[in-house]
C-alpha cells in the first residue's frame, strides 16, 4: 500500500506543479505501475474491477444523458449558479487546446489514474484485507485528499469562488472564501468516490470512467456557454 500512496503522490505533484502538460504520460505511466504492484500483491483482474465491460458501457452511458447533461444545463441557465462554472483556465483556452484537454487530458491524464489508482488499486488492496466498506471509505477519503492542489488551482482561477467579483472584500475574505472551496472541494470530491465505487461495484471500472470523463469534458463546454449567457 505504501508503494501505491508514492506513486499517487508522486503523480498528483508533477501533474498540478510541475508539469500539468506531461499529465497523459505521466499518468499513463503511473497507471501501468500501479498495476504492476497490484498484480505482484495478488489481486486478480476482477479484484481490479477489470470487468463487465458491456454493462459498464451501458451504465456509464446512460448517467451521462440522463444526469450529467441535464444538471450541468441547468447549472449554467440558473443565474445563481452560472457565476461557477466561469473557470479562467477553460474559458482561455485556444480550440487546438480544448481539444487537447477533452481528448487527451482528461480521459488519459486525470481519469485513467484516478478510476484505475483509486476504485482498482487502493479498493482492491483495501478489500481483500478489510472488506468492502472500508475499501469504499480508504479510496474515497484518499481521492477527496487528491484534489487539494487541483481545488487550490481552481480557487485561484474562478472569481466566484476567489473574490475578485466582490471588490469590497477585503483580502481576509477572500482567504477565507478559498480555504472554504478547497474544503468543499475535498468534501465533494470524497462523496463523489463514494458514489464512484457504487458504480464501481455494478459496472466494473469501465462505469465510472465514463461517468468521470463527461463530468469533466462537460465542464469545459459548460464554461463557454455560462461565459456566452453573462453576455
Amino acid at each position: 500500500m505504501l508503494g501505491t500512496l508514492a506513486i499517487l503522490t508522486t503523480a498528483n505533484v508533477l501533474n498540478n506543479r510541475v508539469a500539468p502538460r506531461l499529465a497523459p504520460l505521466t499518468s499513463a505511466t503511473a497507471t501501468v505501475a500501479l498495476i504492476g504492484l497490484a498484480r505482484r500483491s495478488g489481486l486478480s483482474w476482477r479484484e481490479l474491477g477489470f470487468e463487465r465491460g458491456r454493462r459498464g458501457a451501458l451504465l456509464g452511458a446512460a448517467l451521462t444523458l440522463g444526469g450529467v447533461v441535464p444538471v450541468y444545463a441547468v447549472g449554467v441557465v440558473w443565474p445563481r449558479t452560472r457565476p461557477l462554472f466561469l473557470d479562467k483556465r477553460a474559458l482561455s483556452l485556444s480550440r487546438a487546446r480544448l481539444a487537447e484537454e477533452i481528448l487527451l487530458q482528461v480521459p488519459i491524464g486525470t481519469v485513467l489514474l484516478e478510476e484505475v489508482g483509486f476504485r482498482g488499486v487502493v479498493h482492491g488492496l483495501v478489500a481483500r484485507s478489510h472488506g468492502r466498506a472500508a475499501a469504499t471509505a480508504v479510496s474515497s477519503a484518499l481521492f477527496g485528499l487528491w484534489h487539494v492542489l487541483p481545488a487550490l488551482d481552481m480557487a485561484r482561477a474562478n472569481s466566484a469562488l476567489s473574490g475578485e467579483t466582490f471588490i469590497a472584500d477585503n483580502q481576509n475574505s477572500a482567504v477565507r472564501r478559498a480555504v472554504g472551496a478547497v474544503a468543499g472541494t475535498v468534501v465533494a470530491t470524497a462523496a463523489a468516490g463514494v458514489l464512484l465505487c457504487a458504480l464501481r461495484r455494478r459496472g466494473g471500472l469501465l462505469a465510472p470512467a465514463m461517468l468521470h470523463t463527461a463530468t469533466n469534458s462537460l465542464g469545459f463546454f459548460a464554461a463557454r456557454i455560462a461565459r456566452r449567457l453573462t453576455r
